[in-house]
């Protein structure tokens, strides 16, 4: 009796122990599901609006409503949030290497790798100088000037994972970067003709300039099929950068964290991995497409996977913008943000007719 009495006392930890995380994050998961189905509604309804783009919005509005809402998503739903903007992008950021093969970039020609390169490279280190100059908090210089020269709100939480950035720096930056890129969806088509562009060089300008591939894609089908054709090819091309980049800040910050074992507090202090897991995952995802092995089907399942991946990572990074703190820096991050977009459209307009 007394055996039997006992056992009830063993299985309630056993029991409840695996169950304890999941739930925790269940009611966030839900809510980005959520963001998600409405972010594609969104974009059915408005074909000019990629869905990446409306789950951001998404995510800023549901962290903004007010009375049990805005409880929620700080509360109860934050776990949840926080685990599809870091965990769920990751694996979105994997699946976006089946998106570029070897062979299509190497087919753009070496005078448009170069230019890509420049691009980016100007971009890159004149929105961080920049930014530092103007006194950013944290690590905002470092992922806006990510976010608008490689890929927009993908490259930032790839870069936000190995810096360790501050939730609310990455979240401001994705929203800044979110909307430059939304404004280049109806900026840029009326520039092509003033600037006296052709079909392919407007599809290789845009390509160049604007952020997040659903945005490029909303931008340069205004010109035809040609035009997106070339878009897409050289947005590619810069994100194939992304796995450098990141391997470069993780440098830095091992760099960083290279203290004597000696010093108090620092000897567990565990570093980062050189070259970050879902770093190596979007290579591998680039040499398999590059082999050709992979059917059509498969990777059309793979892009939709990937989109509604990092459409709930958008989500969850939209829920964390605090508008009442980012319109203490407002001015000053809206500025960078309005220079950096003017550098990378000159700089790659300049690239376009130099090189086409």
């Amino acid at each position: 009796m007394a055996l039997l009495g006992e056992r009830p006392k063993s299985r309630t930890p056993r029991a409840t122990a695996p169950l304890a995380r999941p739930p925790r994050k269940l009611p966030g998961l839900a809510l980005a599901v959520l963001g998600v189905a409405v972010a594609w509604g969104v974009h059915q309804l408005v074909p000019g609006v990629p869905m990446l783009t409306a789950a951001v919005v998404l995510g800023i509005v549901a962290a903004h409503l007010p009375g049990a809402a805005h409880a929620f998503v700080r509360g109860p739903g934050k776990a949840g949030l926080t685990f599809a903007g870091k965990r769920l992008m990751r694996v979105g950021i994997v699946l976006l290497g089946l998106k570029l093969s070897l062979d299509d970039v190497l087919g753009l020609g070496w005078a448009s790798v170069a230019m890509v390169l420049c691009v980016v490279a100007v971009t890159f280190f004149g929105t961080w100088w920049l930014g530092r100059r103007m006194g950013l908090r944290g690590d905002q210089p470092l992922l806006i000037a990510t976010g608008y020269s490689i890929c927009g709100a993908s490259a930032i939480g790839a870069v936000s994972e190995v810096s360790e950035s501050d939730e609310r720096d990455t979240a401001t930056s994705v929203a800044l970067v979110t909307l430059c890129g939304t404004l280049a969806i109806a900026v840029l088509p009326l520039l092509q003709h003033p600037l006296g562009l052709s079909d392919a060089e407007f599809g290789r300008w845009v390509g160049a300039s604007v952020h997040d591939v659903g945005q490029v894609v909303a931008t340069a089908q205004t010109a035809g099929a040609g035009a997106l054709g070339d878009a897409v090819l050289v947005k590619l091309m810069r994100v194939a950068l992304l796995a450098p980049l990141v391997a470069a800040v993780a440098l830095s910050v091992r760099a960083r964290r290279r203290v004597p074992a000696t010093a108090a507090g620092t000897a567990g202090t565990k570093r980062p991995p050189l070259v970050p897991l879902f770093v190596v995952g979007f290579l591998a995802m680039v040499a398999l497409r590059t082999t050709g092995w992979l059917p059509g089907g498969a990777l059309d399942l793979a892009h939709t996977t990937q989109e509604l991946l990092l459409a709930a990572a958008l989500f969850g990074l939209g829920s964390a913008v605090d508008l009442p703190s980012l319109t203490r820096t407002g001015g000053r991050v809206a500025a960078l943000g309005l220079i950096s977009w003017g550098v990378i459209a000159g700089v790659s307009y300049a690239g376009v007719v130099l090189t086409y």
